[in-house]
């Protein structure tokens, strides 16, 4: 018994799933569970993946990091599709969205707070040595790699704005 475990962890540990095999078992998973928003969710991010692997230009292959942008724009554009509905007296459909874009932030790293990106951006401010608003550009640039995946590109502009103010 004991070399089946220490196979099965050697196995898990050399051969990490990537975002992209953990998405598909999820798929698998949540057929099972007869869960319709995990379901929606997960099949519309393997749907963003085949579409960014078959792009003209593309090589096929597709990153954890190319993964967690794609997963990005679409917890974004389930945001403001479900705003949209709001404001079109649709909560129902706003719901939906809303569940679905929360299925999705699973994926993402942990999220940051409004005060630790501010905190960041300080940080950053202190690197490049903005003094101005006009410096926004550069810090922008820098604190958007820093922070990918840990804060939207919102909440990044408006800590600059404000420490840069």
């Amino acid at each position: 018994m004991k070399i089946y475990v220490y196979l099965y962890l050697h196995y898990k540990l050399r051969y990490a799933m990537t975002l992209e095999q953990q998405i598909q078992e999820d798929i698998k998973a949540a057929m099972k569970a007869k869960d319709p928003v995990a379901l929606a969710a997960t099949r519309a991010v393997k749907g963003e993946i085949l579409l960014f692997k078959t792009a003209e230009g593309g090589n096929g292959e597709v990153t954890d990091s190319d993964v967690l942008k794609m997963i990005q724009k679409l917890i974004k554009q389930r945001k403001e599709s479900a705003e949209q509905y709001n404001a079109a007296g649709r909560p129902e459909l706003a719901d939906n969205e809303l569940a679905e874009a929360s299925a999705m932030e699973k994926y993402l790293p942990k999220q940051l707070s409004a005060e630790e990106v501010e905190t960041k951006v300080r940080e950053i401010v202190a690197q490049v040595g903005a003094t101005s608003i006009r410096d926004m550009g550069r810090v922008m640039g820098v604190a958007t790699k820093a922070l990918a995946g840990q804060a939207d590109g919102r909440t990044i502009s408006s800590a600059v704005k404000s420490v840069l103010s």
